[in-house]
């Protein structure tokens, strides 16, 4: 199993090229289940959760052509097979969005119950509810969703009384090709959502209100062939930005979207960054100063994202001053402090809310990632703290972070893959 040892210490400055988004790439390499025919998707990041999901894909008879620079493409006219088997389903809870592709272009799916990192509760009844009122017949049984149509789908008024983003985007893909219109409503807002519909727009789907609270698709009877560039990944920005912020230094992350980053920005700049930005980059300098405390609550775009929310934990246990930071999203998403107490970090937890002193005096330590976040935020603690740190586990972070070493050795960070085979 890799490990990360890292030298801390250190001052980051410099230049990073951010990826592809993986929140973004894995609905959308389901959504050529819609189309017979190929989807061309490119700025697609290479990680190991894009990698799962085209091997999914791959075993139901699609074919899956990686044409180099950072492009696949995906043609589902050869599809033999609608069961995403537990074997890759279970490393990976983003697999459930095949469910609502499946059902709507070929009608019928078998569907292994997901997995992936252990940070709470992510319950799929919602994807199922909405499916059933668009007229699926479903059925979970030996750890599978079995779902069948007899025809079309149909147009339906979906509800959720609790935000998801794989919701969303299950019963907006499944609604491309249902008869009628369907309109959801408290749909999520992310910019991976967004990214998503304008895909679908792109292969002929009728989709207006993407980015609001409410969706109305309607229905058409085939999607065609279409090529699309996955957004930047905003929260491989907002990781950088962080660790600049927590060094005292300076960095620029380029092929980016300030536009879809305001939360994360707001804060840093509350930290006291200084800030600058452009059509495609992010600038952050500090100047050399220590960052200030800041309070956080996670929720639902366009507020404070929980994705981000380990990674201002970690500069908050090395700034001035005291802070309080809330979860509201998932309810296990504090095991990666355990660790940073480990490494001197002054944390008290009650809840969903963590209290944290910010300390110059913490140092390196044996540590263990727990979960893709957690890995992020031990690793810019690694960096900045005194002494060597060993962090175990680190095929969470391969899971969302593209060649993370590398571009932290870019901007003057000292981290080393350990391999398993050493």
């Amino acid at each position: 199993m890799d490990k990360f040892l890292i030298e801390g210490g250190k001052c980051l400055s410099g230049e990073v090229r951010v990826s592809g988004a993986k929140n973004a790439a894995l609905p959308i390499i389901a959504a050529a289940l819609l189309v017979r025919g190929p989807l061309q998707i490119s700025n697609m990041p290479a990680l190991h959760d894009v990698n799962t999901m085209l091997k999914l894909i791959a075993c139901m008879g699609v074919d899956v052509k990686d044409t180099g620079d950072m492009q696949v493409t995906i043609d589902s006219s050869a599809i033999n097979s609608y069961k995403a088997p537990y074997e890759l389903v279970k490393t990976m809870r983003a697999s459930i969005l095949v469910l609502g592709p499946l059902l709507a272009h070929f009608g019928e799916a078998e569907v292994s119950l997901p997995g992936g990192c252990a940070i709470g509760s992510r319950p799929v009844d919602l994807h199922i509810r909405g499916l059933e009122a668009m007229g699926a017949t479903i059925v979970v049984e030996e750890g599978y969703i079995r779902a069948k149509i007899d025809g079309r789908l149909k147009g339906a008024k979906i509800f959720f009384d609790t935000v998801t983003v794989t919701g969303t985007e299950n019963i907006l893909m499944a609604a491309t090709l249902a008869e009628g219109q369907t309109i959801i409503e408290n749909a999520a807002k992310e910019p991976e959502v967004t990214d998503l519909a304008e895909c679908l727009i792109a292969m002929g789907a009728d989709i207006q209100g993407a980015g609001t609270d409410t969706i109305t698709i309607n229905g058409v009877s085939e999607l065609q062939a279409a090529s699309h560039s996955v957004i930047p990944d905003r929260i491989e920005t907002g990781t950088f930005l962080v660790a600049a912020a927590m060094s005292g230094g300076c960095v620029t992350t380029r092929a980016t979207r300030p536009d879809i980053q305001e939360a994360v920005l707001q804060k840093l700049i509350e930290a006291g960054a200084e800030i600058e930005t452009g059509d495609d980059w992010i600038r952050l300098d500090m100047k050399g100063k220590q960052p200030k405390a800041v309070n956080i609550t996670t929720a639902p775009y366009p507020a404070f994202p929980t994705d981000m929310q380990a990674q201002f934990a970690a500069m908050n246990c090395v700034a001035q001053g005291v802070s309080h930071v809330k979860e509201t999203i998932f309810e296990n998403r504090f095991m990666h402090m355990q660790e940073m107490i480990r490494m001197g970090g002054k944390i008290l937890i009650d809840g969903n809310t963590a209290t944290i002193e910010g300390s110059t005096e913490l140092k390196g330590a044996p540590v263990m990632a727990t979960d893709l976040r957690a890995s992020a935020s031990l690793v810019m603690l690694a960096l900045v703290v005194k002494g060597e740190t060993l962090i175990d586990r680190i095929y969470h972070i391969d899971r969302g972070y593209e060649n993370i070493e590398e571009k932290f050795q870019q901007i003057g960070g000292k981290i080393t893959r350990i391999s398993a085979t050493n």
